[in-house]
């Protein structure tokens, strides 16, 4: 009989832990964002793992919550301004404490394009150097992007806010008792990707350094070599959790498997091809069926096939 009970209090502890996991709207509506509580005061915001529509308004992402002593830590703002308000709310959902300091961990869209909002708000910008200069670069061209994808009701009030302050390398900030240290370790998916550690709790937010869950997305300025550098200065740090670009809060091994893993069996593959003397038109030749099983492959092998191909034919 003792044994039983315990089954029974290990089985209702597990289902308790799955339901604290899962917003109660998320469970109903795959663009609404799923609240994963990793500590006493750090959350996951979740979105969808699949294309950004006009939905989601740019929430289809994975964005960082810190609560420190009297303020919010917000790690990416979404990619739109509608996007922003309905991380805010969110973040209203766990606490009445303002947000007061937003990172930009890339040049993303959901890294940056709901900065206006929270800017609104009184919260302060910081993002790394690169990552404001290819923001610029980028601006136009992913405010077309988003027209598109979202529409022009769901993009309104969506403007180029960039940073307050930014910085060159690594940086670490003391806000409301808590410390965070901002590493900069672009280019890797872009030119400007940062990550940021606590360094007392040893939880990572990796920006798009890590994707779990769907495919990798290679852009034209990721650099795949230095995305897989990138994995070096995760395992030294020896995270306990993971809050990746895209998908729920995972560790080293999951985020080898799909990231790091994908890159290296990719790369692999279009470099044989190369020394083979084989072309761009015969991309699809690579087999990257060992990765069928994340979101967006279909829509993504080919792309990323693509792009690394360029990029090896220059390395």
């Amino acid at each position: 009989m003792k044994v039983i009970k315990n089954v029974k209090f290990f089985i209702a502890s597990i289902m308790l832990l799955s339901i604290l996991t899962i917003t109660t709207n998320s469970l109903a509506d795959e663009n609404a964002l799923e609240l994963q509580k990793v500590s006493d005061n750090v959350y996951a915001l979740v979105g969808k793992r699949g294309p950004m529509t006009e939905k989601d308004l740019g929430t289809n992402a994975t964005f960082g919550v810190v609560i420190t002593r009297d303020s919010v830590v917000l790690i990416d703002p979404g990619a739109s301004f509608k996007g922003a308000q309905r991380i805010h709310a969110a973040i209203k959902s766990i606490t009445d404490k303002p947000v007061k300091l937003v990172i930009n961990t890339g040049s993303e869209d959901h890294r940056w394009l709901g900065n206006g909002y929270f800017k609104q708000q009184g919260a302060k910008i910081i993002a790394a150097t690169a990552a404001v200069e290819n923001q610029k670069e980028r601006s136009n061209d992913l405010h077309n992007r988003l027209d598109f994808l979202i529409k022009e009701d769901g993009a309104k009030g969506t403007q180029a806010v960039y940073a307050d302050e930014t910085f060159a390398a690594n940086k670490e900030i003391v806000i409301g008792g808590t410390t965070l240290q901002l590493m900069f370790i672009g280019p890797a998916y872009t030119p400007g990707d940062t990550m940021v550690w606590l360094p007392k709790q040893h939880i990572l937010f990796a920006g798009n350094v890590i994707t779990v869950e769907r495919i990798p997305a290679v852009g034209s300025m990721s650099k795949t070599a230095g995305w897989i550098k990138a994995f070096e200065h995760i395992a030294a740090h020896k995270p306990t959790h993971i809050i990746p670009g895209h998908g729920h809060v995972t560790d080293i091994k999951q985020a080898r498997a799909d990231t790091l893993n994908y890159l290296l069996d990719l790369r692999k593959g279009i470099m044989e091809l190369i020394d083979n003397g084989g072309t761009l038109d015969e991309v699809s030749k690579v087999d990257q069926s060992k990765f069928k099983k994340l979101i967006g492959y279909e829509m993504l092998k080919g792309r990323n096939a693509n792009q690394v191909f360029q990029e090896l034919e220059w390395e």
